[in-house]
């Protein structure tokens, strides 16, 4: 405006009697849950927007097909350059066929279910000893001097060392099979612990002090969560071996009475099958691999909940 001071002056005049004395006091804006809790998110990585289901299991299969579809051709080749007979060295259409038939027969499902029902028992069982052992190491001092190195030195140790002294104090029996698997992944899963509570920061620490955290609260609401995702990998990681001490231990240990993969594929050796026997190895690779994709995707949602992962 032209006179825009003159009538700031004026609207001035006719101002309230407080207009002199100040700007008025705001008010201070009190924060709402709501809006508590998006500052604490973050934090946190952002939610992306999920794309096309089906895009997104091209992309992750993809390369998986790709890598079979090599290890096929090669082992092709090799079959057609006569390395060796066809009854020792077969095909890759006979395998196939071979697992074909065998994927329909109720007595495989059978044995599948005794050696998944084994695996998950002694994993469960390392991963409570494991869980114990590495809290408790990583809280006490002196507990740490006295065994720390032990329990990385038995997770160096191979598992099929142990089968001996198992047979010896078990017999040929489930006991034998558990104890060899328990104690080939539980210090696996206690390292992977305490490495993680290592690496708490101790700032961290220090807060939870300040807000009163103490004893088992303190473990609970701080130090496990933040120990996750060391953790994840530490329970990977004792997975790994308990799946190789079983597999060594139902090729060893035949307990009377139970028809597991291990003593079928040893049966196939006895009869010669190689077809079968290969069979049995693509079976239990491929319940490896399952089980390492579930702790993958355990793992990738814990780095896009921390927010570790790239954009």
């Amino acid at each position: 405006m032209k006179y825009a001071g003159a009538r700031a002056g004026l609207e001035g005049a006719f101002a309230p009697e407080t207009a002199g004395l100040g700007p008025e006091p705001q008010k201070i804006k009190t924060l709402n849950p709501d809006e508590v809790s998006g500052l604490d998110a973050l934090e946190l990585a952002p939610k992306r927007e999920k794309g096309q289901l089906g895009l997104r299991i091209w992309h992750s299969a993809w390369p998986k097909l790709l890598a079979i579809a090599i290890v096929v051709a090669l082992w092709e080749l090799v079959y057609l350059a006569e390395w060796k007979p066809a009854y020792v060295f077969p095909s890759p259409l006979d395998v196939f066929t071979t697992l074909k038939d065998l994927v329909t027969t109720p007595d495989f499902w059978d044995g599948v279910r005794l050696t998944m029902t084994r695996a998950i028992t002694g994993f469960a069982l390392a991963v409570a000893i494991g869980t114990v052992v590495g809290a408790a190491v990583s809280r006490f001092a002196p507990l740490r001097a006295a065994i720390g190195s032990l329990i990385t030195g038995l997770q160096t140790m191979p598992s099929i060392m142990w089968f001996p002294l198992a047979i010896l104090l078990f017999q040929l029996g489930e006991q034998a099979i558990m104890f060899v698997v328990v104690i080939g992944a539980a210090p696996s899963v206690a390292n992977g612990l305490i490495s993680g509570i290592d690496y708490v920061p101790r700032t961290w620490l220090r807060v939870g002090q300040v807000m009163g955290m103490k004893g088992l609260d303190r473990y609970r609401h701080l130090i496990l969560p933040a120990s996750l995702p060391s953790f994840v990998s530490g329970l990977k990681q004792g997975w790994a071996f308990s799946w190789r001490s079983l597999m060594a231990g139902e090729l060893l240990v035949i307990v009377p009475g139970t028809v597991s993969v291990g003593v079928r594929m040893q049966n196939a050796r006895d009869l010669s099958d190689t077809p079968l026997v290969i069979s049995y190895i693509l079976v239990v690779l491929v319940i490896g691999i399952l089980i390492d994709q579930l702790f993958n995707a355990a793992d990738n949602a814990l780095r896009k909940r921390w927010g570790l992962t790239g954009t």
